[in-house]
Parts: structure tokens; sequence; C-alpha cells
């Protein structure tokens, strides 16, 4: 009988974990949904902040501090601008996905402090092979170290920062 009793009173809290594990995996089940991005402005030389890639480059490449945010989408999205060391200049707003390791193009910059959205850019892995991949460092490093995604854009430009010295 005590048994049994005992048996009884279980059965709730099973029943309850199994359901909390169902929860748990219908939220995972749920499809991705992307929000809209909104551009950032144009960056200013103040607030740029150099990052390292490899050495094998001679391009300098700069994060845009005040364009960091991290979406209700999960996104990181950033503006990055890359300095060759012929002069040229190269502006781009993009996201990062640290849950799938993909990235995405937005927008162009131009000289002049405008953007261009991007045509038909969708999601794309990113190369993780390549030393020259910028977006492998900020993937690997700054923006999902440990494949974690940063919390805020605070703490992307902590990681910078500390990146830096």
């Amino acid at each position: 009988m005590k048994m049994l009793l005992a048996l009884m009173l279980c059965l709730p809290i099973v029943a309850h974990a199994e359901w909390g594990e169902f929860e748990h995996e219908f939220e995972q089940d749920k499809p991705w949904v992307e929000v809209a991005a909104q551009l950032p402005a144009y960056p200013k030389a103040e607030n740029l902040i150099e990052f390292n890639v490899s050495s094998a480059t001679r391009n300098r490449h700069f994060i845009d501090r005040e364009s960091i945010s991290v979406g209700a989408d999960n996104v990181v999205r950033y503006t990055v601008v890359i300095e060759a060391a012929g002069g040229a200049r190269n502006v781009s707003f993009e996201g990062l996905r640290c849950e799938s390791g993909e990235r995405r193009l937005y927008a162009y910059g131009h000289a002049d402090g405008t953007w261009s959205k991007a045509r038909d850019a969708g999601w794309e892995n990113i190369k993780l092979r390549s030393l020259l991949s910028y977006r492998k460092t900020l993937f690997e490093e700054l923006f999902c170290p440990d494949g974690i995604r940063v919390r805020d854009g605070k703490e992307a430009v902590q990681n910078l920062q500390r990146a830096v010295r």
C-alpha cells in the first residue's frame, strides 16, 4: 500500500516534467523570423574600433561602435569599415547569426555618407577556413565567442576593446 501511495504522489511530478520538456522542445521548433533591420547612421571616424583579422592581410578593419546592436531575432548587426593598403575604403552594414553560423549583408556605404541596400542578399554560411575572413574573426572571437552570442552592443564593444589591448 505504501508503495502504491508513493507512486501516486510521484505521477504529477513526472507528468509535469514531461510537459516542461515538451514546451521547451516546442519553443525550439518555432521557425526563426528576422526582424526588419534599420540602417544606422553613417560611421564617424571617432566611433571606429580597429580589430585584427590576421597578419596575412595589410587591410585595416574597423567596427563602428555606434552601429552595433542585437535584435529581438538574436542577430548581431554592425557596420564594418575596411581600409585597403592602397587607400580604398569599403563600408558595409551586416549581420551575424551566432546560432546558425550565418552572415548577411544589408547595405553598402558610399563616400558621400549614404547607403545602398544590398540586392537579393540572403543569409550565407560564414567561411571559417580563411585567415583573411574578418567575419570569421567577428564570429569566433568578438561577437559569438565560444558559440555564445553577445548580449548587446555594449558587450560587443567591450570584446572589441579587449582585443585591441
